[in-house]
């Protein structure tokens, strides 16, 4: 990629768009896209007004602050507030809340809670204060994992002990395979993560074509990917195949990031289960540190509560990162749950669906309105 103009041509968009008429010829398909990247760049770029009425894109559980549930957030405040703790974190993570409120209220109570840019930065700040316990808050998909597996193994090189991993990264695949099990959605197919995909590659997603008959195309992050994924899709459907295809070819390849892969191995091994926000306790859904890294696992370090906790009743992050409903739907969207007073965490995120409809949706949301009112009033 020479100049990022080449990917938001907007008379090409017209094109493609057209072809994607075309080929689906009127018929209504609804396609997720997994990656809350892909969501913030849909509404920010209008992409949804470029496509076919027929085409529905729903938001699914790609943005690993929204599925993180309010315990794991309560067990991190717990952690920060330890006597002779620093707790790192990166900064959407400051507001998210949990049962008794945020990071960011620890910090206003006392707790040294700190935004680092990375894992290594925590890891910098343990050096600098070798009497101080420094606390990661290592969250994210395969796409972050690397970077803490990679800090994990330097500290262990180094036996900087004073520095610790609180471990909540999650794995995308069972989230897809929950998704694919839910009863009360009908998805024609899949935009894949480009992120993710750069690390585990295209293999993964095989099981999503074989075993349930869904097409595949993993994407980038400009305007352009996203159509090219959705014409890629639908020319699957016309065509009767059900495939993992790869758009994001100048960044993803088949095998993925092998050597990260290996960093991960080498340090992190597969929970039993682990609690989605909206999609429950998912088996084999996220990662912990592996034995040998015990003297570096927060988990083991300090007492944490361990408690599930449920939302608040008036938001419905759930069902928006499953895509049963549209963010707009949930009862508090724009009214008590705003990007400035928070109910869920999907308004939190800088990936959160809420809020790339709250930040870029509100003509696409009034279209979207208008539509279905004129579907309701059509004899």
């Amino acid at each position: 990629m020479k100049f990022v103009d080449e990917y938001r041509d907007p008379e090409l968009a017209k094109r493609i768009a057209a072809e994607i008429a075309r080929l689906s010829d009127g018929r209504p398909l609804k396609f997720m896209e997994v990656c809350g990247g892909h969501t913030h760049t849909i509404y920010k770029h209008g992409i949804e007004d470029v496509l076919p009425r027929s085409i529905d894109l729903v938001h699914g559980p790609g943005c690993p602050v929204c599925v993180l549930p309010m315990g794991r957030i309560d067990d991190a405040i717990a952690i920060a507030r330890t006597e002779g703790v620093i707790f790192t974190t990166f900064g959407d993570m400051m507001r998210v809340p949990g049962s008794k409120g945020s990071l960011l209220d620890a910090k206003a109570e006392g707790a040294d809670v700190r935004f680092v840019y990375s894992p290594l930065d925590a890891l910098k700040l343990a050096r600098q204060h070798p009497d101080r316990q420094v606390v990661f808050f290592a969250i994210g998909f395969e796409t972050t994992a690397p970077s803490t597996a990679v800090t994990l193994l330097r500290a262990r090189a180094e036996r900087v002990k004073n520095f610790s991993v609180f471990c909540n990264h999650v794995t995308i695949i069972p989230a897809i395979k929950a998704i694919l099990d839910s009863p009360d959605l009908r998805l024609d197919g899949f935009i894949g993560p480009g992120h993710v995909s750069m690390v585990i590659g295209m293999r993964p997603y095989t099981f999503i074509a074989r075993d349930h008959h869904k097409p595949v195309v993993i994407a980038g992050f400009e305007p352009l990917d996203i159509i090219q994924a959705v014409y890629l899709l639908v020319k699957q459907i016309s065509e009767g195949r059900a495939e993992v295809e790869n758009q994001y070819t100048r960044v993803v390849r088949p095998e993925g990031n092998v050597r990260a892969l290996e960093a991960m191995a080498r340090t992190m091994e597969l929970r039993p289960f682990f609690e989605w926000r909206g999609l429950g306790f998912i088996t084999h859904s996220a990662l912990k540190l592996r034995p040998e890294f015990a003297d570096w696992d927060a988990e083991l370090r300090y007492e944490v509560p361990g408690l599930r906790v449920a939302d608040p009743k008036a938001c419905q992050c759930g069902e928006v990162l499953k895509g049963v409903i549209k963010p707009w739907e949930c009862k508090v969207f724009g009214t008590a749950c705003t990007p400035e007073t928070p109910i869920g965490t999907c308004m939190v995120s800088p990936e959160g669906a809420c809020a790339a409809y709250y930040n870029y949706g509100r003509f696409s949301m009034a279209a979207e309105r208008d539509h279905l009112r004129s579907l309701s009033q059509t004899p």
